[in-house]
């Protein structure tokens, strides 16, 4: 698995490391008691259920399974191999990987490396060409100088109908990919032209940086032309979820300690202008729950800052009530003045005042309470009782009382109604929805006699509590290991047995052999189990007394399984009257039962 690569560069890389800090730059950890916890980035889950052990050097999810360590984790998250991967946490350790080995590019798979390669193609076409030159004198009007174009790879498609088809099949694409890929399409006749012309191209990558769609914004002024063109979707590329500029922005965001959530790419791009490099953006669509968990996992601090015109504020709202269904978020919300964009917002009043609006985000409360009070006229008596009403019933859905003073009292200067009339509407109001929830609760179990499923990580068939302690003192003390090895102990799972005969192999082989570097040395299928019982809180402490207990655990369970067999085999043959058999099966019963006695 790892030959290619010197076994003592392996160790170095992964000793170099913190598994701790490489992991955060995907999810946002946060300490409890010896170990770190943050929602897992492989599934899609509302209650923390990844775990990180700093001491271990391991991670495991309790909730769909995965484990390992560190390079374990990039294979999961970066889709690499294990040279890869060591690769990947070398360049991350600035350790510089021994000539001539592991330094081949990753595989991309074949579409990923057509968008690839149209991606440079673009590019190259826009900061190089003369036909590239109107493209590049539009950017400039746009602001977007050549840091910005480089940083963000934009490209530009020649008003030509075939030159990226051209190009691509030069490079050996077949029709088949080609069609499947986005980048063109097909006439009546079934010629395949190029999809985007005439437009500025803005790759769209997913979450390991490749190019996987484009967004193409047109630069001429014809109106008969959409202004906005975008891929559509395909085998690797579905923009519900998808996040502009993700990839860079989440190596920002641990520098910033914040992502800021734009409606646009090109309000992304104005951000990064102004010095903001951890903003992100939709593709042109509503945000989704699969973005607001990209979100979350990689830090709590989120800043919504879309269009201050009516949509764009009307999307903040969505947006808002969206991320309350997410435990954990610090959530802030810009609304710009003049329903500007933050693109035009900066054009016209510059960087530092930018800067500030983000510094004023409005708590996600004070917002909705603003966004509220627009739609009524507060000089009317009337109207103003019906905003009282609406606001109390949205300071009532917060659980935090000193957030309820702060906004009863603001809604008392607001409204020159008193603060004990207010606190007692609330009171009501907040006996209103304890109510509610409560005949909630009541008739969501009235209708669901059924236990909720649950997902829940797979579980080894034989796995047993005993077999993981064993296991466990098997590996980590040479005394434990004598002993059991002394009474000709077996483990009776099969990938238990396996572990063990390799990790004699490996302890014979390695003059410090230790469980961080056996990992790398063992099929993939039974790295999950050494993660597993890694992870596992036990104490290293031990007696022989302990030992023979639980392989007395074992032995009982393995004659309670016996017992089982034979009580089927028992029944199968009385049914056919095989009344010899009977007898035989319920002698051997007899005498299993004695041994467990």
């Amino acid at each position: 698995m790892a030959g290619r690569i010197p076994e003592n560069f392996i160790n170095e890389v992964r000793n170099s490391v913190n598994i701790v800090d490489v992991i955060s730059q995907y999810v946002s950890l946060e300490k409890k008691g010896k170990d770190y916890i943050g929602l897992c980035p492989f599934h899609q889950e509302k209650t923390p259920s990844f775990t990180v052990s700093e001491s271990k050097q391991f991670f495991k999810c309790f909730g769909c399974g995965k484990g390992g360590n560190v390079f374990k984790f990039m294979m999961y998250k970066e889709n690499l191999n294990f040279p890869e991967s060591v690769k990947a946490v070398a360049k991350f350790a600035n350790v510089t990987m021994p000539e001539g080995i592991g330094m081949g590019a990753a595989k991309l798979s074949p579409l990923k490396q057509m968008y690839k390669e149209a991606t440079e193609f673009y590019h190259h076409i826009l900061m190089t060409t003369k036909i590239g030159q109107r493209a590049r004198d539009y950017a400039a009007k746009r602001q977007l100088n050549e840091d910005l174009l480089q940083h963000f790879n934009i490209g530009y498609a020649p008003n030509n109908e075939n030159i990226l088809l051209t190009y691509l099949r030069q490079q050996g694409y077949e029709n088949k990919l080609l069609e499947e890929s986005g980048l063109f399409v097909k006439s009546q006749q079934g010629e395949l032209f190029d999809r985007f012309r005439d437009r500025l191209m803005f790759p769209l990558a997913d979450e390991g940086g490749y190019t996987v769609g484009f967004s193409g914004r047109r630069i001429s002024d014809d109106p008969e032309v959409a202004k906005y063109m975008n891929s559509p979707e395909t085998e690797i590329f579905n923009k519900s979820k998808l996040l502009f500029h993700f990839f860079e922005a989440k190596k920002a965001a641990r520098s910033e300690n914040r992502l800021i959530l734009y409606e646009g790419y090109m309000d992304v791009i104005a951000a990064y202008r102004a010095g903001i490099k951890s903003g992100v953006a939709s593709m042109g669509t509503s945000l989704t729950e699969d973005q607001v968990y990209m979100l979350r996992r990689i830090t709590p601090n989120i800043i919504i800052n879309y269009d201050g015109d009516n949509p764009g504020v009307h999307a903040a709202e969505r947006a808002t009530k969206l991320f309350d269904k997410v435990p954990g978020f610090n959530l802030g919300i810009v609304v710009l003045p003049d329903n500007l964009d933050p693109d035009e917002y900066v054009k016209k009043y510059g960087v530092e005042r930018y800067q500030g609006e983000i510094a004023g985000a409005l708590a996600p409360l004070e917002f909705l309470l603003k966004r509220l009070a627009s739609k009524y006229n507060l000089q009317n008596d009337r109207e103003k009782l019906a905003y009282i009403n609406e606001a109390i019933k949205l300071i009532a859905q917060v659980n935090d009382p000193v957030a309820n003073d702060l906004y009863i009292e603001k809604l008392a200067k607001q409204t020159s109604a008193t603060r004990e009339s207010l606190k007692a509407s609330l009171l009501r109001e907040q006996r209103r929805l304890r109510q509610v929830q409560r005949h909630k609760t009541v008739v969501s179990k009235a209708n669901n006699s059924d236990p909720p499923q649950i997902d829940l990580a797979p579980i080894h068939e034989d796995e047993d509590p005993a077999i993981i302690r064993l296991f466990y003192l098997f590996i980590h003390s040479e005394e434990s290991r004598k002993y059991l090895l002394s009474k000709r102990f077996l483990f009776p799972d099969e990938s238990y047995a396996e572990l063990a005969e390799l990790w004699l192999k490996y302890h014979q082989s390695h003059e410090n052999a230790d469980i961080k570097g056996f990992v790398d040395f063992i099929p993939d299928r039974l790295q999950e189990i050494v993660a597993n019982v890694e992870m596992t809180d036990m104490p290293p402490e031990y007696s022989k007394k302990e030992v023979d207990d639980q392989l007395e655990s074992l032995r009982r369970k393995n004659i309670r399984k016996k017992l089982a067999n034979l009580q089927s085999e028992i029944k199968e043959a009385q049914i056919k009257q095989d009344n010899a058999t009977v007898l035989k099966l319920v002698s051997e019963l007899i005498t299993l039962k004695r041994q467990v006695n």
